[in-house]
């Protein structure tokens, strides 16, 4: 397995071992079985792949989130060695980040609500570093997981909208036995907080049966913020949205979501679902 370290590295990569198709997936480490699936996923569907190993600092708008984020390389290379990964990208600050960098990418309508309002900056960051990415390493599909579902509706609509040549492909979103959705934070969580967790999944599933048995959809929501509340969560947002353009609504349409972020101690826990 290559490590690649700087921009230069990549495009040597590229031109002396690259096999097409190319598939990409970014991550942030902490690897686990949700980023895992991908890379199996694009292991499946390319002859090369690429994983890159970066914690964003732009995407971040608090920095005791970012000084936490958990980092554990020898064990993600590990892992990764064992899916038999032809590269991966690790770069530094300085090379995503040189010094006089300025430019930004508005993320759009599909960014405003939801965790655009709870995290100033987030999509900002988002986007900077991921059109960055898939203009370093120039891959054929790129591949994200379905549980950050708004940020996979926010890169689908920035490839698109400045056409970029990858398609994204989604893979779905991986759960421990009792429904928690994996996430490199459930590590922060004490035993109590792990053991109220699963509730989010748990509010998500009487919701979708609740709507889909024609209850009131407002009075539902309402109500399971009000249950998740009272099990100790701090609820951001619990919203009925259409699943391409996020917007709230008050009645389920063909393709909505539903769509919960909340936090239980220090730690942020978001999950969604389709009707």
């Amino acid at each position: 397995m290559n490590i690649l370290r700087n921009i230069e590295e990549i495009r040597d990569f590229r031109a002396s071992q690259l096999r097409s198709p190319l598939g990409f997936v970014p991550t942030m480490g902490n690897l686990h079985e949700g980023h895992l699936s991908l890379v199996r996923l694009a292991g499946r569907e390319n002859r090369t792949v690429v994983v890159s190993v970066y914690v964003n600092p732009t995407q971040f708008n608090d920095p005791e989130d970012l000084a936490s984020y958990p980092r554990t390389w020898e064990k993600d290379r590990m892992l990764l060695e064992s899916l038999e990964v032809d590269s991966v990208f690790l770069p530094t600050d300085e090379v995503m980040y040189p010094k006089g960098y300025s430019i930004t990418i508005n993320p759009g309508a599909v960014a405003a609500r939801w965790e655009g309002e709870h995290r100033p900056g987030h999509f900002e960051g988002v986007c900077s570093v991921v059109s960055k990415l898939l203009d370093i390493v120039q891959p054929d599909v790129a591949y994200f997981g379905e549980k950050d579902y708004q940020q996979l509706q926010v890169i689908r609509a920035m490839v698109g909208d400045l056409n970029l040549p990858v398609t994204i492909r989604c893979g779905p979103t991986i759960r421990e036995t009792d429904g928690l959705a994996l996430s490199s934070r459930n590590s922060l969580l004490s035993p109590d907080e792990r053991a109220r967790a699963p509730r989010l999944k748990q509010a998500l599933d009487r919701l979708r049966a609740a709507i889909g048995a024609d209850q009131d959809a407002a009075a539902a929501l309402s109500e399971e913020r009000s249950t998740l509340a009272a099990a100790g969560f701090q609820v951001d947002y619990l919203a009925l949205v259409d699943g391409a353009s996020l917007e709230p609504l008050t009645a389920p349409e063909e393709g909505a979501r539903l769509l919960v972020a909340a936090s239980i101690g220090v730690v942020r826990l978001i999950d969604n679902c389709a009707l």
